[in-house]
């Protein structure tokens, strides 16, 4: 594990590196939407992260529920602050990347309100682990959020194709096959896409890590605690 976590923040920032050089030196410009385009090797990857993390903390919090370790409920929060970030990102990038194509920074196409959805379930179980306090109703409570919350991702990767709205499918087109032609736009993506992964899990284990230094400072503190009040 020693080693893992030695080397996560190398390979995350040579993959990162790599995938700058790809997008602003490699892939050729898009025809339509011209250099603009670009910020969509940012866009999906977040959004793909966003949702790994989320799957994380589906995961954790069934497995949290199930045993009651605090190690699985520590990774279940890890990846839901993540989850937050990278959704964060998908929708800033969103409208950046829309105002000069749309002519808008927003509009309520259904995936952009479910993402909005998405991201709001998991800002709320975050706002729950961190003001509703420690106890452990509270972590099976948010745990169940946790789950709850992750049926919202499969909604919107079929909102494009059933809901008809405006937001594009690149990877697989309505029509059917793939909006990236070029092959080395599809390469930029699938490393600018490992890049951002490789982030997340090495911001996730950083945050289990500090969660589990905490909860060790906090039990010497009790028991600090404890021991003075015997004596006194």
């Amino acid at each position: 594990m020693r080693l893992v976590d030695a080397l996560l923040p190398w390979l995350a920032g040579v993959l990162v590196l790599a995938a700058l050089w790809l997008i602003f030196v490699v892939v050729p410009t898009e025809a339509q939407m011209g250099i603009i385009q670009r910020i969509f090797y940012v866009h999906v990857p977040c959004a793909w992260a966003a949702y790994a993390g989320f799957f994380v903390v589906a995961g954790a919090s069934a497995a949290y529920l199930w045993t009651g370790r605090p190690g699985a409920d520590r990774l279940a929060v890890a990846g839901a602050e993540v989850g937050v970030l990278f959704c964060t990102l998908v929708l800033i990038t969103g409208p950046i990347w829309a105002r000069p194509i749309w002519g808008v920074w927003w509009t309520w196409d259904p995936r952009l309100t479910m993402t909005v959805i998405l991201w709001s379930i998991y800002a709320g179980y975050l706002l729950l682990r961190g003001f509703a306090g420690e106890e452990e109703a509270v972590a099976r409570w948010a745990a169940v959020l946790g789950i709850v919350g992750v049926l919202a991702i499969p909604v919107i990767r079929v909102s494009v194709r059933l809901l008809q709205g405006i937001h594009p499918a690149v990877l697989t087109t309505r029509e059917g096959g793939s909006g990236l032609g070029d092959p080395t736009m599809r390469l930029t993506l699938y490393v600018a896409s490992l890049a951002v992964l490789a982030l997340a899990v090495w911001l996730m284990r950083v945050r289990v890590r500090i969660a589990a230094l905490a909860g060790e400072v906090t039990a010497l503190r009790r028991t600090v605690d404890a021991r003075e009040g015997a004596v006194a």
